[in-house]
């Protein structure tokens, strides 16, 4: 629900007395409506023809001046004319400066405690505070007290009545307003494009960096298994086969039997032979064994 809504229904009661209310009647209905709880619009009232009468009547002309002063002036207005407006109790006059501090609201959305002060003559800080949160209470306007930094931050705030001859006025700011935006509006659509172009161009580069990078990297893989290829055919040695593999096998079994035959050989080669000058064999001795030759068959 926005904010001041159930204002116009608290109205609703007066309206309808105002139908029947003339004079004294009607300048009466002024007073009560300006001082009910929760009643911050009045243009509806403005309008009613019972009420526009008091306007011509020179007796109670005031107070149809005060029904405007309600509907779209402040308190520093009321500060001004006061000598040629009635006299307002305390709920009239706590009224009158909740409607101004909504205009100063719809104006700023900072409002310094100094300037608050003055403008509605509060005498402390804390009787300020005070008018602020029942304006809160009462759902007129919303914010966040900053004792700290000594200001009202305003987030949000009901409307006000609207002067007639200020209708074009409005007018005119809603359009320029709607101008602007729309200017903005165009302003981030073509920075919106600009960034996707960016995005594309950047993403179109890094996929090309990329190929080319792979590329660049299965050039080399093969360029050096190639290398490889060509370094096993050309100028590599044979190498005698080795581990239990069954080649290896076989070329150890021939070494020993090639050993063994070696060994043989030299055994025949070192026996006893016979006498040359008995051809019959006969008047043999066996010749004393030569170290050496034990030494030397002992190191195979």
């Amino acid at each position: 629900m926005e904010l001041g809504s159930s204002s116009v229904g608290k109205l609703e009661p007066f309206l309808l007395m105002s139908k029947s209310a003339k004079g004294a009647a009607a300048a009466k209905l002024v007073q009560d409506a300006t001082s009910a709880p929760g009643v911050f619009v009045f243009s509806e009232l403005l309008e009613l023809p019972n009420i526009q009468e008091l306007a011509t009547n020179e007796q109670l002309a005031k107070f149809y001046t005060l029904l405007e002063l309600f509907a779209y002036r402040t308190y520093t207005d009321y500060l001004q004319h006061k000598d040629s407006l009635p006299p307002l109790n305390q709920a009239q006059i706590t009224k009158l400066k909740h409607l101004t501090l909504i205009s100063l609201a719809m104006d700023r959305r900072v409002l310094p405690y100094a300037q608050l002060l003055q403008t509605l003559q509060m005498p402390t800080i804390r009787d300020l505070e005070d008018l602020i949160i029942d304006a809160i209470y009462q759902d007129v306007i919303r914010g966040k007290l900053d004792q700290k930094g000594q200001q009202f931050d305003v987030e949000y705030t009901m409307g006000r009545d609207v002067e007639p001859g200020k209708i074009e006025s409005l007018l005119v700011a809603l359009q320029d307003w709607a101008s602007t935006t729309a200017a903005v509006l165009s302003t981030l659509d073509d920075r919106l494009s600009t960034l996707t172009r960016q995005a594309a161009a950047e993403k179109k580069a890094k996929s090309e960096y990329e190929t080319v990078y792979h590329k660049n990297l299965k050039e080399m893989a093969d360029k050096q298994r190639e290398a490889k290829f060509n370094a096993s055919r050309v100028g590599v040695k044979p190498t005698l086969p080795s581990g239990p593999s069954a080649a290896g096998l076989a070329f150890a079994e021939r070494e020993k039997e090639r050993e063994r035959l070696e060994r043989e050989r030299e055994r025949e080669n070192g026996m006893d032979v016979d006498d040359p000058t008995d051809p019959k064999g006969k008047n043999k001795k066996t010749p004393a064994p030569d170290p050496s030759k034990n030494r030397k068959r002992n190191r195979f």
